[in-house]
């Protein structure tokens, strides 16, 4: 049964994220309504691709495979709950990231990151925190400590490119 209130609680926990972090950027879009439709700056940087592409592979396959053999060959439903719950956040960033470019071309885009990547380094530190009744799946919580590294140095970056994405003239040197 605590097994089911631990999936229930990190259900509850990231929908009720979603909702504020929804609420949050839709109020700021609301608000931003009047500025001209927002296009990404080009040309991008030769590292953004390496950039992007690192963090994809990095934030999608160990934790991939932990959930894989962890949670579902291992059959521990902690571990399955907590990069169930990882997944869905990650989606659900992924979507709001492209609504808010693609389809509404809104300045949101560039602030989407900033809820979501906070909650992120909590989601995976709640993980090692629930993992630490089983010993067995310490390698578990060195994935999550890692994940930690790799999306805090990407939160960095992400803030060291809001010149470039805003167009902010005299910050920036083009390339």
């Amino acid at each position: 049964m605590l097994l089911f209130n631990t999936g229930l609680y990190l259900l509850l926990e990231n929908l009720g994220f979603f909702a504020i972090a929804t609420s949050l950027l839709t109020f700021i879009s609301w608000s931003w309504r009047n500025v001209e439709p927002y296009e990404l700056p080009k040309p991008l940087p030769g590292w953004f691709k390496v950039w992007f592409l690192s963090v994809q592979f990095l934030g999608i396959i160990p934790p991939l495979a932990a959930l894989l053999i962890g949670g579902v060959w291992q059959g521990n439903f902690t571990v399955l709950a907590i990069f169930a719950a990882y997944f869905l956040l990650l989606g659900l960033q992924i979507l709001s990231e492209s609504l808010s470019l693609r389809r509404f071309q809104s300045t949101v885009f560039v602030m989407v990151p900033y809820p979501y990547l906070p909650y992120r380094f909590w989601q995976l530190y709640e993980g090692t925190i629930l993992l630490a009744p089983y010993p067995e799946m310490a390698w578990v919580q060195y994935i999550l400590i890692f994940e930690i590294v790799v999306w805090m140095i990407n939160y960095c970056l992400d803030l060291a490119q809001l010149p470039r994405l805003f167009h902010w003239r005299g910050v920036i040197t083009e390339e």
